[in-house]
């Protein structure tokens, strides 16, 4: 065995509550293993920050506040992007930096888009020489990482959380709902999720016997807003209030959409959000008991409340950080951690490996059996699959001074060794 390696740590794409739980996966696994461990250094904002040469020096960090990364949420520990490597000069510019930091492993925390990128960093190092082990760590809270067969991931760490937060936020509307219902008959609440119904679904949660007048409505129900109407005046005939839970990416017409750099819709971002095209709809086509619909999107703050996040996610959101190391240390480069399920009726999982080729821009879809025949609900199925994700417990999150106690990262980087680079993308032509 040869001398200890430097590690870079990195995150791309949107935050979930249980990220950190991860990066401090990898960072104590790391730390536990001396002999092949170096210093570990974490990307400033993702791949921005190796392409800046920002590395912040993970391993000058007091032990206590890498433990406290647990119950920090988000991104805001090391920082997060959206941009895309499709330069020629900025993936150069990566091994660069590598070499000049006589960096060996480089752990990347992302969805589809950031497998993809770690395997193409892969390849070319070892095309210009670098010796690096590259691995995957799944993070998504869209679940949309993997296959639908969910042969090569199970479930994604992040998902779990807003899950939970979906389960509790719609019984918390239901009590606002059932109280107001005589001037406010209808809640419409948006779900994130971009193109998968996931997150939406998770609203069964909240009322697996279906008690509750409760209608979800999927990207995926091929629904059209005329229908939608339909189906909410119908529940107000039958129960005489309503309540909507509507995925972001429910065809409406245009919403003023705008992109991030890899092609995905930012819903919070555009001109219009979903939930207000359908309380406008609703509202002027009129419903079918007194009073008006009226609605709410949650947002960011799905994906980044550590109040709500899912213990069983947080567990889950470590172990495969630590089974990443152990992928990098025992196969070598070019491996995504994956977590799978053990078939039978006690929740159980098992932490393995997939080859980042593979899950490198996979899109699952939601599986149509799980859609039930009403287009306005998801089946016991989904339930029985999605129940044992949220935990039953509230995560314990330290106070201070009334205050959550998150990690506080000291601002320690590594000494730049290279010239100042500006990313590819952001030079003016």
């Amino acid at each position: 065995m040869g001398r200890p390696r430097n590690v870079v740590i990195a995150q791309s794409g949107g935050p979930s509550p249980v990220i950190n739980n991860s990066l401090r996966g990898i960072i104590e696994t790391c730390r536990s293993m001396p002999e092949y461990f170096g210093t570990i250094y974490g990307g400033l904002n993702g791949i921005e920050g190796i392409l800046k040469e920002e590395l912040l020096d993970l391993s000058a960090q007091d032990e206590e506040e890498i433990r406290l990364l647990r119950v920090t949420p988000a991104a805001g520990a090391i920082g997060t992007c959206r941009y895309k490597l499709r330069y020629e000069e900025d993936f150069e510019r990566v091994v660069e930096v590598f070499k000049a930091h006589e960096v060996g492993y480089f752990f990347y925390i992302g969805g589809n888009d950031s497998m993809d990128t770690a395997y193409k960093i892969s390849k070319l190092a070892h095309e210009r020489g670098l010796d690096l082990v590259a691995t995957g760590v799944p993070k998504t809270i869209d679940n949309d990482l993997g296959d639908t067969e969910f042969k090569l991931i199970d479930h994604t760490p992040g998902y779990g959380s807003v899950a939970r937060y979906w389960a509790l936020y719609v019984q918390n509307a239901n009590q606002e709902n059932a109280g107001s219902w005589p001037s406010d008959p209808v809640l419409v609440l948006q779900a994130m999720g971009r193109k998968i119904g996931f997150i939406p679904a998770a609203a069964r949660l909240a009322d697996p016997d279906r008690e509750m007048p409760l209608l979800i409505f999927l990207r995926e129900s091929g629904l059209t807003l005329e229908e939608l109407a339909d189906r909410v005046n119908d529940m107000l005939r039958e129960r005489g209030r309503c309540i909507v839970v509507i995925s972001e990416g429910f065809p409406v017409g245009d919403i003023g959409e705008r992109k991030d750099a890899f092609g995905h819709v930012m819903f919070s971002s555009s001109q219009m959000t979903v939930e207000r095209i359908v309380v406008n709809y609703l509202n002027e086509v009129g419903l079918a008991a007194r009073g008006v619909a009226r609605g709410n999107v949650p947002g960011t703050d799905q994906r980044d409340s550590i109040i709500y996040a899912s213990t069983v996610d947080l567990e889950e959101a470590y172990k495969v950080g630590q089974k990443a190391v152990q992928i990098a240390v025992e196969d070598g480069s070019g491996y995504m951690a994956t977590i799978l399920r053990d078939p039978g009726p006690i929740y159980h999982v098992r932490y393995d490996k997939v080859p980042l080729e593979v899950v490198a821009n996979s899109e699952r879809a939601f599986p149509e059996a799980w859609i039930a025949p009403s287009r306005t609900d998801v089946t016991d199925d989904f339930v029985r699959y999605a129940r044992p994700l949220i935990g039953d417990d509230w995560p314990s999150v330290p106070l201070e001074d009334g205050r959550q106690r998150f990690a506080r990262l000291k601002p320690i980087f590594a000494e730049k060794k290279l010239p100042p680079y500006v990313p590819r993308a952001y030079r003016t032509s």
